[in-house]
């Protein structure tokens, strides 16, 4: 029961981070600068500290309490993630979108899942996942045929959105709308990919250095309440620190941004409807952090382990590939092609599947 539960926390979080762009289409006459950062504001530093506060009592005392390490290198890694997520954009304009996203997505998995554990086999550290652990047990070797086969299915929806492009344009339009011009460049692209899908695995790292906090937090809540299991909302404490980090990435770039296009101004244009503007944005922003709520949930019935990380990226390419159908994205490409979306998007859910079950074994 409690892996079922995992699972479902993951796909709600997934639903939420293939979802979240959304509002953002409701934005008019701001730059994408403007309402990236506004809504970044709610993503990274005023929703998770409210959510913190509604779930952990005192979790301000907890961070203070942390070691300077603790603290240090989760912050450091919430940049790292920031600077993955800002080289996402130059990874679709070397490759094309459907095969730029699809390998960084893929090695976003792939370093995400599988570090940590090769990590705690050098470092061994009680609790903790090791690679040995995965390839020596049953359990382990199903969650890795998911994750193998979950690679499968990104390559099969890369494809897919390979044929999309080749049939409709020339230019691309990427899963939120962006028209965007390739300019293909293998070599180029492929370091740039694997930066950001290197670098915006390092979320995951995050919360692994930022795990002191969660088990104080987890270590308070059982004692006030014992025999009740682990503390859902343990790794609310963790994120706060994390997305400091990703907020002075972001901030710092945005801010390049609006003095380089001259658009300050946006935050203040009355032309623009301003009151519209900014609560789309909040809206977007507070959606994209229930991601991570979601997460911290699933990753408290599932363990912090490789399971948490590909069930996560596997609902968040197959919702953001849902959304792709439900809107029509695929409208005007031939029977082949829809095909081969949909035979990736199943593909997909056979791997959710198999980490499921290899959950229910361990």
């Amino acid at each position: 029961m409690q892996a079922i539960l995992g699972v479902i926390f993951h796909f709600i979080g997934g639903f939420a981070s293939g979802s979240f762009y959304m509002p953002y289409k409701k934005v008019k006459g701001w730059s994408w600068e403007s309402f990236w950062i506004v809504g970044g504001l709610f993503s990274w530093l005023i929703v998770p500290p409210l959510a913190a506060y509604l779930t952990i009592p005192n979790f301000m005392d907890i961070i203070k309490g942390a070691s300077g390490t603790t603290i240090g290198i989760a912050y450091l890694f919430g940049v790292l993630w920031g600077i993955g997520g800002l080289t996402y954009g130059l990874g679709v304009r070397y490759l094309g979108v459907s095969l730029g996203s699809s390998i960084i997505l893929g090695l976003c998995m792939v370093f995400g899942a599988l570090i940590p554990s090769i990590y705690y086999d050098v470092f061994p550290k009680e609790g903790k996942d090791t690679f040995s652990m995965l390839v020596g047990s049953g359990w382990g070797l199903t969650v890795l045929a998911g994750l193998a086969i979950c690679i499968v299915g990104i390559v099969i929806c890369g494809k897919a959105g390979m044929m999309k492009e080749k049939q409709l344009s020339a230019a691309a339009t990427d899963p939120h709308g962006v028209v965007t011009k390739t300019e293909y460049k293998f070599g180029l692209g492929m370091f740039v990919s694997i930066v950001s899908g290197v670098l915006s695995a390092c979320f995951n790292f995050g919360l692994e250095a930022g795990k002191p906090m969660a088990d104080l937090a987890n270590e308070i809540w059982k004692n006030a309440n014992p025999g009740q299991g682990e503390f859902l909302y343990q790794n609310n404490v963790t994120y706060v620190v994390v997305l400091w980090g990703g907020l002075t990435t972001n901030f710092i770039w945005c801010m390049i941004l609006n003095a380089r296009n001259k658009t300050f101004g946006d935050y203040t244009n009355r032309k623009t409807p301003l009151l519209s503007n900014y609560i789309f944005s909040a809206i977007a922003g507070t959606t994209w952090f229930l991601q991570f709520f979601f997460y911290g949930m699933g990753e408290s019935k599932l363990g912090n382990g490789p399971s948490s990380w590909i069930l996560h990226m596997s609902f968040i390419i197959l919702v953001a590939n849902m959304w792709g159908l439900v809107l029509k994205e695929w409208k005007g490409v031939n029977k082949k092609t829809v095909s081969t979306i949909i035979a990736g998007i199943v593909t997909i859910i056979l791997s959710v599947l198999l980490v499921g079950y290899g959950n229910y074994l361990k």
